[in-house]
């Protein structure tokens, strides 16, 4: 059995899922593929080249966890609680093209990749949708182990293309079917400040918002309009202000770019794709500016991206390093030898299918 499933980049609302917010995410032609086969023992032998690593254990040694982020012994968890069995063990080689720490969903799309393989192979195979794929990924690598994050990595990875995810007031996935030009994805090989990024975008906006219901009732951060948060300015530090205005606007902003990428069959190509270029800067200014995601590298290959051609672009997870893309639907060749120049690995992507038995 052979399994791909494509790493992800964040269009719009990044930092906002946390937060309740909704999410517009695509899935990349990079992709972490799984090959393997039944063993005549009971163990679980997993194959990681690209790390130089072997993982073994047996199929009654998937409890307790022995490692903080144990997602292979996790999913089978999740898995066996679903009703899945195992009677044989398991042999695998998984490889990889997808930028690793860097904010592209590497170990999302791998347990997905898992998930999936799993369900196929298991004594009793239940064929879940991409979907539940995605549901099942999710629980086994953040709520299993308590971590903080959002849905959106595990539902974008698994079902691919572009999808629109909201989580409040209830979990709603929306596959969207835009025409997207190519992008660029540079990879700052900076380490990601995931912890730092979090205090200040997750929990710093959280008590944020605690403090102004205090005050405000009415305040809601999904419908409170931008020109309403001037009567909170005078309990607010100037950052604290800063941070409110940026998250209200980045949730306008995923409005007018879920408008846009929906009415795309209307427009001319050019007017869509300066628009939407256009929509993903004004994003990134917020979360270069206010919610401090970017680095001064990042900065640099940004603006090498739009001098030499880039319609618009962003960084692209969690921040603090990692990585951006830049929106190259004419010229991704030239753009991406302008993010190289400025020492950043550059990779030419498009829109990709969800996970998938080849």
């Amino acid at each position: 059995m052979k399994v791909s499933t494509p790493g992800r980049i964040c269009l719009f609302g990044e930092h906002q899922d946390y937060l309740g917010l909704p999410v517009i995410a695509s899935a990349i032609s990079r992709r972490i593929c799984l090959e393997g086969d039944f063993r005549s023992d009971n163990k679980i032998v997993l194959h990681l080249p690209d790390l130089g690593q072997e993982v073994r254990f047996g199929l009654d040694e998937t409890l307790p966890y022995v490692q903080t982020r144990d997602y292979f012994r996790s999913t089978i968890n999740v898995l066996r609680r679903k009703g899945l069995q195992f009677s044989k063990g398991l042999e695998c080689t998984i490889h990889g093209n997808i930028p690793i720490n860097s904010g592209t969903s590497s170990s999302s799309a791998l347990i997905v990749t898992w998930a999936h393989f799993l369900d196929k192979m298991s004594d009793n195979p239940q064929h879940f949708s991409q979907k539940e794929l995605g549901e099942i990924a999710y629980v086994a690598e953040v709520l299993e182990f308590g971590e903080p994050g959002g849905m959106m990595d595990h539902y974008s990875t698994a079902i691919g293309n572009v999808i629109y995810l909201a989580s409040t007031p209830e979990i709603h996935v929306e596959a969207l079917t835009p025409e997207l030009g190519t992008f660029v994805l540079g990879d700052s090989l900076e380490p990601k400040d995931t912890l730092g990024i979090l205090a200040r975008c997750r929990y710093g906006m959280e008590a944020l918002v605690k403090r102004i219901q205090n005050q405000d009732p009415d305040f809601s951060i999904f419908d409170t309009p931008l020109d309403a948060c001037d009567a909170y300015k005078s309990y607010l530090t100037p950052d604290e202000y800063s941070l409110l205005k940026a998250n209200i606007e980045d949730r306008d902003i995923l409005l007018k770019g879920k408008e846009l990428l929906t009415r795309q069959a209307y427009m001319e190509p050019h007017d869509f794709d300066k628009e939407f270029g256009a929509l993903l800067y004004a994003h990134y200014l917020n979360l270069r500016d206010h919610k401090r995601t970017s680095t001064p590298k990042i900065e640099r290959m940004m603006n090498a991206a739009l001098e030499a051609g880039a319609l618009g672009g962003k960084i692209n997870g969690s921040g603090g390093g990692g990585c951006m893309f830049a929106y190259a639907p004419n010229n991704a060749e030239n753009i991406a030898e302008a993010i190289a120049r400025e020492g950043g690995k550059s990779y030419i992507i498009h829109v990709d299918k969800g996970t998938t038995v080849i």
